[in-house]
């Protein structure tokens, strides 16, 4: 036994490759069948349920600036109006599209702010890297607060919440779908090439988008931590009694419940990593950002490669060991990095996603 399988049985993580019936996952296409069992798990027990697609959406130009980037890239404000059950609701977002004769990979960035450029977002650097960008600030689409009445939580939150009505976290990621929504309908971009990026709450959201949504064909997720990309059994930092203290409006009510015996939890976070699977998963971290927990965050990247092999591809390749600061691995189909320093979203960061999607671009 390996030193990451002793962790994981010391920490007794369930695996997400054996269904509740105790039936060990042995291909892809049994997997396939699972995969509907690993949303209904995070569904019923974390995030709540994800609402149903729109009947309609439509995008509305705002605002064009011609000269950003030095008029490498057109700017433009949009309006993002969504049609569900015959009420609607509108959302501002941002497109920076490079000036090019080839279809564009793109990052959807779901932001802290609106801000383009913004210090979570370095955009002429992504443009100078070929890179479209499409950005929205989370608290448009809803605010972060326990209040569910406003923005679009009041057409996606019953009257009376249940055990299982989707938290803010779920929202915001049917909000990046949205938004991919309308990426579809572009001739500029390479559909086959379209990332789903946060940082921390965010990159919660990111994989939550990725996991139930296979348009997006990389999910990124930095410094996402607990309840995002960092196994919670064992880990350092912050835990499920915690967050849901603080920020419970994130999940579903019913999470709440193992904030004393996270054991009982029928699940853990590989559950969601492991959805990712067989697209590109990157997943970033940071030296001192204790309260995420790097290793529970490789731990998870670990777990999901498993998925991968049942596919005959490459997950995440790695020498057995904890990677140490200033450790990229990039090589297979999944992307794992920490770096020194803090909880932040870096120049440092986005350099490694990029890099990442254009090396299997090459391919």
């Amino acid at each position: 036994m390996n030193i990451m399988d002793k962790i994981i049985e010391e920490r007794q993580i369930p695996d997400a490759l054996t269904t509740k019936r105790g039936k060990k996952i042995k291909n892809a296409k049994e997997f396939e069948k699972h995969r509907e069992e690993l949303k209904y798990m995070l569904q019923e027990h974390i995030y709540g349920y994800m609402p149903e697609k729109p009947e309609h959406v439509n995008v509305e130009l705002i605002k064009e600036d011609p000269i950003f980037c030095a008029g490498k890239a057109p700017k433009k404000d949009l309006n993002l109006t969504v049609t569900l059950n015959g009420e609607k609701f509108s959302f501002p977002f941002t497109s920076v599209i490079p000036k090019s004769d080839k279809k564009l990979p793109a990052f959807i960035h779901i932001n802290f702010r609106s801000d383009v450029p913004d210090k979570y977002m370095l955009s002429e650097e992504l443009v100078d890297n070929g890179f479209a960008i499409f950005s929205f600030c989370y608290n448009d689409v809803t605010k972060d607060d326990k209040n569910f009445k406003d923005g679009i939580a009041k057409l996606l939150s019953p009257a009376r919440r249940t055990q299982t009505s989707p938290g803010k976290i779920t929202m915001w990621a049917w909000a990046a779908m949205r938004v991919m929504d309308y990426i579809e309908t572009l001739d500029s971009i390479d559909l086959d090439n379209v990332a789903v990026v946060g940082h921390s709450r965010l990159g919660k959201t990111a994989l939550v988008a990725g996991a139930f949504d296979t348009r997006f064909k990389y999910a990124i997720s930095n410094d996402s931590g607990c309840s995002g990309a960092a196994i919670t059994r064992g880990k350092t930092g912050e835990h499920i009694d915690f967050i849901t203290t603080y920020k419970g409006e994130w999940f579903c009510k019913r999470y709440a419940k193992y904030a004393t015996d996270e054991g009982k939890m029928p699940l853990d976070q590989n559950f969601l990593t492991t959805l990712i699977a067989p697209r590109y998963l990157a997943i970033g971290s940071a030296e001192e950002d204790t309260w995420s927990d790097p290793e529970s965050e490789f731990l998870a990247a670990y777990m999901a490669s498993k998925a991968y092999d049942l596919y005959g591809i490459k997950g995440l390749i790695h020498n057995d060991e904890i990677p140490k600061p200033k450790t990229v691995l990039d090589e297979g189909a999944i992307c794992y990095h920490v770096r020194h320093g803090e909880h932040y979203f870096s120049r440092e960061d986005w350099q490694v996603y990029m890099d990442f999607i254009k090396k299997k671009m090459k391919k």
